[in-house]
C-alpha cells in the first residue's frame, strides 16, 4: 500500500473515533489506527527490503518538532506526550533542555502518524485538564512541601503539608494523561506486531524485516544525534497530586483521536 493511501485509511479511521459519542468505540478506532499504523510501517519495511535495484530505498531521516516557544508554561508535559506517541511508533527522540524542539529521527512514515496523533491527542489534554482544574477537586487533596526557615545563623528545612497548588494538579494530570496514552498505542503496536509475526508463509520474513529496521533505525540515530546529558522534564518536580493523576489517567483511556482528513499536514504545535 503506498503512503498515501494508508493515510487515507488511517484518517478515515480518525474521523470515525472522533465522531462517535461512544467512548468505547472511539477507543477501539484508535487501537484499529495504531494498528494499521503499525502494520503500514510493516508492510513499508518489507517493500523497502524488496526494492533494493528497481528504486531509491527509504532512508530514515531526522524532522524538528517545535512543540512551543522556550519558557512558555506546560512544554514539559506536552514533550512527554510527543515522547510517548514516538516511543510507541518506532521513532527515537532528542530533546532540548528548555522542553521547546524535539529532534525525531525515524522514517517518514512513522513520523507523519506520531505527528498526527500528538496534534489531536494534545488538544484533548489540554481540553480536559483544563475542565478538570475547573471542577476545584484537586483542592480537596493536600501534599506535602519542604519549608526552609531561618532560626538564628541556621536554616532549617521542616516538611510541612499544603493545600494541592493548581499549577502541580494540572502537571500531574498531564504527565499521568502521556503515560496512559503511551501505554495504549504501545499495546496496539505490540498487538499488531504479533498478528503480523504470526502469519506463516511470511512470519520469518517480516520478523527479519523489523529486525532490520530496528538495526536501521539505530545505526541512523547513533551517526546522526548529538544528544548530551540527561532530560529532566518528565516529573512533577512542583509536588504530587494522586487525585490529579488518577483523572489524567482516566481522561486518557477514552481521548479519542482528531478528525483531520490528512495526517500529513497535522499542527505540529498548540497556538498561544
Amino acid at each position: 500500500m503506498s503512503s498515501d493511501k494508508m493515510l487515507t485509511r488511517i484518517g478515515g479511521l480518525l474521523r470515525q473515533a472522533e465522531s462517535t459519542d461512544n467512548p468505547h468505540e472511539g477507543e477501539a478506532f484508535m487501537a484499529a489506527a495504531q494498528r494499521l499504523a503499525t502494520a503500514s510501517s510493516i508492510d513499508l519495511a518489507v517493500a523497502r527490503a524488496h526494492a533494493a535495484g528497481r528504486e531509491k530505498q527509504a532512508t530514515p531521516t531526522q524532522r524538528l518538532i517545535t512543540i512551543g516557544e522556550p519558557g512558555k508554561k506546560g512544554l514539559r508535559t506536552y514533550a512527554q506526550l510527543f515522547l510517548a506517541i514516538a516511543a510507541a511508533n518506532d521513532v527515537q527522540c532528542d530533546i532540548a533542555q528548555t522542553s521547546a524542539v524535539i529532534y525525531a529521527y525515524g522514517f517518514a512514515g512513522d513520523i507523519d502518524v506520531c505527528e498526527a496523533l500528538y496534534a489531536s491527542l494534545l488538544i484533548q489534554m489540554v481540553r480536559a485538564s483544563d475542565a478538570y482544574i475547573k471542577s476545584g477537586e484537586y483542592r480537596d487533596e493536600t501534599t506535602v512541601r519542604t519549608q526552609v526557615e531561618t532560626r538564628g545563623r541556621r536554616r532549617v528545612a521542616t516538611r510541612v503539608r499544603r493545600p494541592v497548588a493548581g499549577v502541580t494538579a494540572r502537571l500531574n494530570f498531564q504527565l499521568a494523561y502521556a503515560a496512559r496514552i503511551g501505554q495504549r498505542l504501545a499495546d496496539a503496536k505490540k498487538e499488531a506486531e504479533e498478528q503480523a509475526v504470526s502469519v506463516p508463509e511470511s512470519s520469518a520474513e517480516t520478523a527479519l524485516v523489523l529486525r532490520d529496521k530496528q538495526l536501521e533505525l539505530k545505526d541512523y540515530y547513533s551517526e546522526n544525534s548529538q544528544a548530551r546529558g540527561t532530560w529532566r522534564g518528565g516529573r512533577a518536580s512542583a509536588g504530587h497530586s494522586s487525585s490529579a493523576q488518577r483523572a489524567g489517567d482516566r481522561a486518557a483511556r477514552t481521548a479519542r483521536l482528531n478528525n483531520s482528513p490528512e495526517l500529513s499536514v497535522a499542527r505540529r504545535q498548540i497556538p498561544s
